[in-house]
Parts: structure tokens; sequence; C-alpha cells
């Protein structure tokens, strides 16, 4: 079994031996590698019971990223996605990252909102005092539907009161449970605790209580990484270490101040997190809202990273965002698939797991935006891509590899074109 990362040559092996090298580094029992094998992991049973109406299963391939090195534990990373060069591009940022000690994370206490509602007042200031003035109450109530959460250190913390004195519907004020969920995504327990204080505080405000639903907007639920490279890891016979680092500095300010670019900036970020989202059996629906609301929390929509500078001419990458993922409940427990993620991960927490989203998500970035300052998106893009062109035109076995080689040779990368040259190839 071995610690390290660092996979050389799994991408020129088959699937069939990428599975064999990775039980021996994460000690797989002989279920595990049955599952990685086994084309429907997923029963037709289980999915019955994860969703209404099931018709069958929609796959999607699950790759794993390699190089990762997070606050010193080599990390390999499972990620379900359907687009070529995600996995290839988290995996050689994280090369470049390893020399200057790889990514630095932590994270924030792991809590959640939910939002009650209140309407049909006619004293909102009044009513928010009065909230205020009985907020243990409305606590202590809080935390009688999830005793579990209380021995697990975890519970309703806080209360917060919201007035908006002017709306199209009059006054409304909107209370705001901080729940501290632990290992869970924390959806279902939020809700709860909201539809339970709800007839309290009808009682204290007299108002009619509406909503009451969590926030997606996780901003007390942050994660955070950072990285640092050296200028000499970006040189190529093209571009000096220093002009890459230049150029991709610019590119990031192209999104800082721009929303139109900020908008794809940001999707690379996530074509990072939602595939290691998606593997774990998350809800990257939920990431994906909390990211993109929390990118306009200085009044526009920005970027979700920063790179700059340091004094030794090195490049800097932060990133910090909300990251509401869980180590229980739902599809993470659900999905035999899911649960093997989580052991090829080795985490602990689901701030550990969120940490460790937000470093891929920070490695993508990274790779998207020293693909677009120097040769182009496109060039190692379609390289990957022409794969799908040719398996799209029919090409199996070695004859995808040919196809391959010829569209990206010809910088001619289309679907017309691979039929046209499996046909001459068959002929």
């Amino acid at each position: 079994m071995s610690n390290s990362s660092q996979l050389p040559g799994f991408r020129n092996l088959s699937p069939s031996e990428r599975i064999d090298v990775l039980s021996q580094h994460i000690d797989l029992d002989i279920e595990e590698v049955a599952l990685l094998r086994d084309d429907g992991a997923l029963s037709i049973e289980i999915a019955d019971g994860m969703i209404e109406n099931v018709l069958g299963k929609f796959e999607l391939p699950l790759g794993l990223a390699s190089n990762f090195m997070i606050n010193g534990r080599d990390v390999l990373v499972p990620m379900v996605v359907e687009e070529p060069s995600v996995v290839a591009a988290a995996s050689y940022m994280a090369k470049l990252a390893r020399p200057g000690g790889g990514f630095l994370t932590s994270s924030s206490a792991p809590l959640m909102r939910a939002q009650i509602q209140i309407v049909g007042l006619g004293d909102p200031a009044n009513a928010r005092l009065s909230l205020l003035r009985n907020k243990h109450r409305l606590i202590d109530l809080a935390n009688t539907k999830d005793q579990l959460l209380n021995k697990l250190g975890g519970g309703c913390r806080d209360l917060e009161v919201h007035t908006f004195m002017e709306s199209p519907r009059g006054p409304m004020v909107v209370v705001h449970l901080v729940v501290d969920v632990r290992d869970a995504m924390g959806a279902n327990t939020v809700n709860t605790m909201a539809e339970t204080v709800a007839p309290l505080i009808e009682e204290v405000t007299g108002g009619t209580v509406r909503l009451r639903i969590l926030s997606n907007l996780a901003d007390l639920r942050l994660a955070r990484a950072q990285v640092r490279i050296a200028p000499e890891c970006f040189e190529t016979s093209e571009f000096t270490g220093t002009d890459v680092i230049d150029r991709i500095i610019d590119a990031y300010t192209f999104a800082a101040i721009d929303p139109y670019r900020a908008a794809t900036h940001n999707k690379g970020i996530m074509n990072g997190i939602d595939p290691l989202i998606l593997a774990t059996g998350n809800d990257w629906r939920a990431v994906e809202a909390g990211a993109h609301a929390y990118a306009c929390r200085n009044g526009h929509y920005g970027s979700l990273t920063t790179w700059e500078k340091d004094r030794e001419d090195h490049l800097v990458g932060t990133i910090e965002m909300p990251m509401p993922v869980g180590l229980v409940g739902g599809a993470t427990k659900t999905h035999p698939l899911a649960r093997l993620v989580l052991k090829i991960l080795g985490v602990k927490s689901s701030q550990e797991l969120a940490e460790i989203a937000v470093a891929v998500g920070l490695a993508q970035n990274l790779g998207a935006l020293r693909a677009l300052a120097t040769e182009g998106i496109q060039r190692g893009h379609m390289a990957l891509h022409a794969r799908n062109i040719a398996l799209s035109a029919g090409a199996r076995g070695e004859e995808v590899d040919q196809l391959v080689r010829q569209m990206v040779m010809d910088h001619d990368v289309r679907s017309d074109r691979a039929e046209a040259l499996l046909n001459e190839l068959r002929k």
C-alpha cells in the first residue's frame, strides 16, 4: 500500500490495470474492486429507492485525478465527469504545485442557515425585538428535533432576525436559525428545525409564517485553499515562467472586473469541484447555487479565485467559497460507489472533504488560465475531445487511437472528418 498520489504512467493503462494500481494504493478489498469492475455497481433496486419513477440508470465516467498534496497529505481525487481534459488538467496542475508544498487549506465550522419568513406584520421592528428576546426559547425548541446531532456536538447555535420594512407584499421579517450540522450536508436537519419553531414564532410576533427552508448561500460554511508555484514550473519552449505568470494574472484580472468573463472563469472552477461532489453523492446543485451567489457578495459578479505575485515573483492563488457537503445521509450513504469514493479520498469529516473540493477547484482554474494565457484552450482540449469524436463516429479499439492521431495532426477534429477517416481505415 502506497501513500503517494503520484501515479506515473497511469493514463497509459487500461481501466482494468488502473483498478489494479488503485487497489494497491488504497488497499481495496475484493468487494470494492468488484464494484469498480461492475458496470452495474448501482443496482436498479437501490436506484428505485433513491428517486421517483425510476426507469433505469444513466452512467458517467468515473476518473481519478492524481498528484494532489493537500496540507502535506497525498490525496487521490475521484471525479465523475463527461468532459474531456478536466481530470488531466487537475492532475497536471497538482503536479506543478507539488514542489511548492501543494495546496494549503482551511475551513470554518459546518454552519447552515434555515430561513423562516414572517408576513402580515404591522410592527416589524417590534417583532424583531420580541424574537430576539425569545432567542433562547427558539434555539432550545429547535434543538429538541435532533438529539443525535446534539450528542455529536452540533445543533442550533444562534438566531438572527432580518427586517425588510418595504416589499411589494408589505413589511416582512425573516428569522435565520444558524445550525452546526457536523458531517451532514444539513438540508433535512435545518428544514425540520425551521418547521418546528414556526408556531412559536407566530405566537411571539403575531404574524404568519410562510416559507421555512434552508438557504443555499452557505456563507458561514466556507472552505479555503492556497497554492504557491515558482516561475520555473511554468517555463515552456515558447514562454518564460515569468511571462506565463503575468499572463495568468492578466487573465484573472479580466474575470475580476467583467461578469461575462467571470461566469466562464467560475464555470472552470466548478469543472473541478462538481465532479468530486458528484462522485461523493453530494448535492452539486446546492454547491453551484452557493458558489455563484457568493461570487456576487461585493455587489457585482466576480471571480471566486484570486491570482497574485508574491515578493519572490512566485504565482500565488487563493480560493474561498461556500462548500455545503456531507459524509452522511442521502446518496452519500446510499450509492455504493459514493461510499468507495470517500474511502479513496481518506476523509474523516465534511470539512476535510470541503477543503479537498476547493483545492481541486483552484487547480482546475489554474489549468484553464494557463492554457488560455499561452497556447489557447483548444489545443489540449481538442486533442482529448478527439476521442469522443472518434467514438461517436463508430470507431472501436485501435481505430480510436488511429483516428485521434490523424485528426490532431491535421488540426481538424470534426465528426464528419472522423467518419471519413474511419471509412478509409476500414477499406
